[in-house]
């Protein structure tokens, strides 16, 4: 078969569907991005141009369509230029959130076309003022709502869709159900998997050395902010540090924005240190930026306590992985956490908003060994049931086999 993928960063959430198809040595992988240096052997990357950016004069309503539409025209002019040269797909596959998919069923009106619905934008009861120290005006209402124009345009292509959550699913309009398979991702559990003597060796992580005597709590995110409850997890911080002298911490994730309004000055992190002082031991408590993988892996084998907070949003692919690690998980208790965590089974849950909560939770994991060892066990066996990748890819190969009708 021929495919084609869309994705503005090569390769997005395909790395692992790419990597199986491209292990079966029978079929054509192509794939339209914008440049960048990431590579998988077998696949041919094919760049796109940078779109122009909207114009000020846009309405701030507006602007995402605009960027969207114009993304579409120069991902439709490079496919036109692939069309060209013929290659024509058996089955187009994209994420829609940057209106990339929009203009291809004009360059191959035949040619199904399955794209990743990620979220689908609500004023009430998910993301928007779900945290009351940081209120969302009335007045931006009407911007939010805007916010699923490409959404709406592309459920209105009448093609097929997948998102990887049911809460992900139920964020889209009940009318839309009908055109998006709840597709569950998967993780690699050879890899993301429980290590027995991690707690016996020291764990480097930058110029830091986690030795075998101290008791590790980690949290990690793409980035630290309040979307991902960094601000109650660092509230939580003092009162781990005066319960345990053994304790340190190591808070993962860069100081960019990836959800929601950056501090009036500064970085969260920096926010964040300052509302605390000196109540918070910088010996202690490690902020490494973004680590490499094989750290993080590491690190989470070696975990004593993992924290995992989000307001009702996508799920990060570190919840996932955490579970598969066998980590002791104390998570939100957030509609998003709870369709992978369920209370007393396989982790615990606090709610979102208190501190101290969070921390005795930690507290209890730590010094409970027989509490810490059935959850954790169960986290694993939660992933070997539910997140296996192969099964995972079983179920996208079936998908993909319905919607071409092979």
């Amino acid at each position: 078969m021929k495919y084609l993928f869309v994705h503005q960063n090569f390769p997005g959430q395909y790395v692992h569907i790419l990597q199986h198809l491209v292990a079966k040595q029978q079929h054509d992988l192509v794939f339209l991005s914008e440049a960048n240096r990431n590579r998988i052997s077998g696949v041919r990357a094919i760049p796109y141009p940078k779109p122009p950016l909207p114009t000020g004069e846009a309405h701030v309503g507006t602007r995402e369509l605009d960027a969207a539409m114009r993304r579409a025209e120069v991902v439709q002019a490079t496919a036109m230029n692939l069309k060209s040269l013929g290659f024509e797909p058996d089955i187009i596959l994209g994420h829609h959130g940057w209106g990339e998919l929009l203009n291809l069923c004009d360059v191959w009106p035949d040619v199904p076309i399955l794209g990743y619905f990620e979220f689908f934008y609500r004023i009430d009861g998910i993301d928007v003022n779900f945290d009351p120290e940081f209120p969302t005006p009335v007045s931006d209402f009407a911007r939010i709502r805007a916010k699923n124009a490409v959404n709406l345009l592309a459920l209105n292509l009448g093609q097929h869709g997948q998102t990887p959550t049911q809460w992900q699913l139920s964020t889209y309009p009940e009318w839309a159900h009908p055109f998006i398979t709840l597709l569950r991702e998967g993780v690699k559990l050879d890899v993301c998997k429980p290590d027995a003597q991690a707690r016996r060796r020291n764990l480097v992580i930058g110029k830091t050395t986690i030795k075998p005597n101290e008791k590790l709590v980690t949290y990690v995110a793409r980035d630290l902010e309040p979307y991902r409850g960094f601000h109650t997890m660092m509230r939580a911080i003092p009162h781990l540090l005066r319960a345990r002298k053994d304790i340190r911490v190591v808070m993962v994730g860069a100081d960019g924005i990836s959800y929601g309004a950056p501090p009036r000055k500064g970085t969260w992190r920096e926010t964040m240190l300052a509302e605390l002082g000196d109540s918070i031991d910088t010996e202690r408590v490690l902020f490494p930026g973004r680590v490499e993988y094989n750290t993080y892996i590491a690190m989470l084998q070696r975990s004593d306590a993992h924290v995992y907070f989000s307001y009702p949003f996508v799920a990060s692919w570190s919840l996932r992985e955490a579970l598969a690690a066998g980590c002791f998980v104390v998570g939100s208790d957030t509609t998003t956490v709870r369709e992978f965590v369920t209370h007393d089974q396989n982790g615990l849950l606090v709610p979102f908003f208190d501190p101290k909560v969070l921390a005795e939770t930690v507290l209890r994991g730590i010094e409970d060994t027989a509490l810490s060892r059935r959850l954790r066990d169960n986290a694993r066996k939660f992933a070997e049931k539910n997140l296996a990748m192969q099964d995972y890819l079983k179920k996208y190969d079936a998908l993909i086999a319905k919607i071409v009708g092979s």
